[in-house]
């Protein structure tokens, strides 16, 4: 069984040792690196090749979203980046996952979350802390507020079924659970969600969600 391999970019070295001991003691996880701020991220996932980036969001010399965006910017980018930071600050959450994030988690979060965190991300879900939402709902429901184009100028050239399956993405359900839903294979639905990343040209499924909620084809309920 091939290991997920990880990169830890924070500036305080006892959390990138702390980051590293934590994750090397869990299966089929292994930390290939460290980097000590966003320029040296930016290098090292370039040189080392990870499946996961876990991103401090505040450092020195470059910051935790620009050297995101500059990660899923790579022709070739394959690595997820989970950004973590000590600071509950929501307004982080929404340029993270705009910049290219796969999840956004606390560093106060225990050993198995932040390896459950890891695993989810490297399967390309997405993931969010759960106290760290409810902000970054309100902006998607700003967002969703404002004057747009018509629904279909806004999802471009997805089927129905395809902006079906997209707003199911939006609402957080995996594969199987939209398969059930639509009763369709789940097969099926992966070639749906393999379409839908390509035509509108998006990295991964977090992206896809971030895309529903900006265009208004999903609004936060309540709003």
């Amino acid at each position: 069984m091939t290991s997920i391999r990880v990169l830890i970019a924070d500036d305080q070295v006892m959390v990138r040792q702390g980051f590293t001991v934590l994750l090397n003691a869990e299966p089929g996880i292994e930390v290939v690196g460290q980097a000590v701020n966003g320029l040296d991220a930016v290098a090292k996932v370039a040189e080392l090749d990870p499946d996961v980036v876990l991103m401090d969001v505040r450092m020195p010399e470059l910051g935790g979203i620009e050297a995101t965006r500059r990660i899923a910017a790579r022709p070739d980018a394959s690595a997820k980046v989970l950004v973590l930071t000590t600071f509950d600050l929501d307004d982080y959450v929404y340029e993270a996952l705009r910049a290219g994030a796969s999840g956004f988690l606390l560093k106060d979060a225990s050993a198995a979350e932040l390896a459950h965190a890891v695993r989810v991300v490297a399967t390309g879900d997405a993931l969010l802390a759960p106290n760290v939402t409810k902000r970054l709902i309100a902006e998607f429901a700003r967002v969703s507020r404002a004057p747009r184009a018509p629904l279909k100028d806004r999802v471009g050239d997805l089927t129905e079924r395809e902006t079906e399956v997209l707003a199911l993405i939006a609402q957080g359900l995996s594969n199987a659970e939209i398969a059930e839903r639509l009763v369709i294979a789940e097969q099926t639905v992966k070639t749906h969600v393999s379409r839908i990343l390509v035509k509108l040209g998006l990295r991964d499924r977090t992206q896809a969600a971030v895309f529903a909620y900006e265009t208004g084809l999903v609004r936060p309920s309540g709003y």
